[in-house]
C-alpha cells in the first residue's frame, strides 16, 4: 500500500512539473520561435523547408513569412524552400513585403525556391509567387487576377437621411478630402484616384510579373494578361504564368533536382500556441458607429486582391 502511495505521489509531482513546464513555455510568449512538422520523411541532413502564405495577405502574415524565411536561413541543413501559397491576395504593402523577402532569400542564400499553389493563388498571391524560381500549381488552382482594386463606402444617406447627421468638412485645398465617404465621388475625383493610386500600383504589379517571368513572357505579353482575369491551372500553364501542374511531391522533386540532392526531409513551419492564444476569448459585439469605424469604412482600400474570394 505504501509503495502504491509513493508511486501515486511521484506521478502527481511529475504531472505538476510537466504542467509548470508547459505554462512556462506558453508564458514566455516566444512567438519568434517556430515549431516544425515533418511533412515528408527523409534524411535530416538534407532539408526542404515549406514556408506558408495562407489566407488574406496583411501585415501580420508578412511578418509570419519573414520569421519562416529567417528560420530556414538559420538552419544550415535546409537545401531549398517551397513557398506554399493559398491566398486571394490582400494589401499592396504586405504583398510587396513578402515578395521582397523571398527575393532577398534567393539572392543572398543562393538556394532554390519553388512556389507551390493550392486552391487560390491570385492577385497578391500570384505577386508573391513570381518571386520564386519556379511555380507549380495544383490542377484545381485559380490564379492570375493581376491588377488592383479599391473600394470605400459612401455613408451620406445613412448619416443625413437615417440619423439626421450633417457632416461638415473644412479643408485647406480642394483635393484634401478626396475621396470622401460623406458624398458621392465626382468623375474628377475617381480619375484622381486612378492616377494617384490605382495606376502606380498596377504598373508596379506588371513590372514585378514581367521581371519574374522574363524568360517566358515579354513585358507586352504580361500587360495583355494583366486585365484582372483569373486563370485555371491549365490555362495559366498555356499562357506561361506557371511552369508546371502538379501536387506537393512534384514541387518537392523540383527543389531536390535544383538543389542536386536525391533525398530530403520536408518540414513545415508553424507558430506554437501561446498562453494568450490558449486563454483569450473575445465576446462578439455589434460594431459601434463611432469615428474610428467611419474612418475605416470611408478610407479607400487599395489592394492586390481577387474580390470574388
Amino acid at each position: 500500500m505504501s509503495i502504491l502511495l509513493v508511486l501515486s505521489v511521484m506521478a502527481n509531482i511529475a504531472m505538476f512539473l510537466m504542467l509548470i513546464g508547459v505554462i512556462a513555455v506558453f508564458a514566455t510568449g516566444q512567438r519568434s520561435m517556430l515549431a516544425e512538422d515533418v511533412v515528408r520523411e527523409g534524411p535530416s541532413r538534407n532539408r526542404i523547408a515549406m514556408v506558408t502564405v495562407q489566407g488574406i495577405i496583411h501585415g501580420e502574415l508578412a511578418n509570419d513569412v519573414y520569421r519562416q524565411l529567417k528560420a530556414a536561413r538559420e538552419d544550415r541543413r535546409v537545401r531549398g524552400i517551397i513557398v506554399r501559397i493559398n491566398s486571394p491576395g490582400g494589401t499592396i504593402s504586405a504583398s510587396d513585403q513578402i515578395y521582397k523577402e523571398i527575393r532577398k532569400y534567393r539572392e543572398e542564400v543562393k538556394k532554390p525556391v519553388v512556389a507551390f499553389m493550392q486552391g487560390v493563388a491570385a492577385s497578391g498571391g500570384y505577386y508573391a509567387s513570381v518571386a520564386c524560381d519556379k511555380i507549380v500549381a495544383e490542377p484545381t488552382t485559380v490564379t492570375g487576377s493581376i491588377g488592383v482594386i479599391s473600394w470605400w463606402l459612401v455613408v451620406q444617406e445613412l448619416l443625413e437621411d437615417k440619423l439626421g447627421v450633417l457632416p461638415v468638412t473644412i479643408t485647406s485645398g480642394q483635393k484634401k478630402d478626396w475621396p470622401s465617404s460623406f458624398r458621392e465621388p465626382s468623375p474628377e475625383e475617381l480619375q484622381y484616384m486612378r492616377d494617384k493610386l490605382i495606376t502606380p500600383a498596377y504598373e508596379r504589379f506588371v513590372e514585378i510579373v514581367a521581371e519574374g517571368r522574363k524568360e517566358l513572357l515579354s513585358p507586352e505579353a504580361v500587360r495583355q494578361l494583366s486585365d484582372g482575369s483569373i486563370f485555371g491551372a491549365q490555362e495559366a500553364l498555356e499562357v506561361k504564368l506557371i511552369d508546371e501542374i502538379g501536387y506537393l511531391d512534384r514541387a518537392i522533386g523540383m527543389v531536390k533536382s535544383m538543389a542536386g540532392i536525391d533525398e530530403a526531409e520536408v518540414v513545415e513551419y508553424r507558430k506554437p500556441l501561446s498562453l494568450m492564444d490558449f486563454l483569450s476569448y473575445r465576446k462578439a459585439s455589434l460594431p459601434k458607429l463611432d469615428r474610428n469605424l467611419l474612418y475605416e469604412l470611408g478610407t479607400p482600400e487599395i489592394l492586390y486582391l481577387w474580390s470574388a474570394y
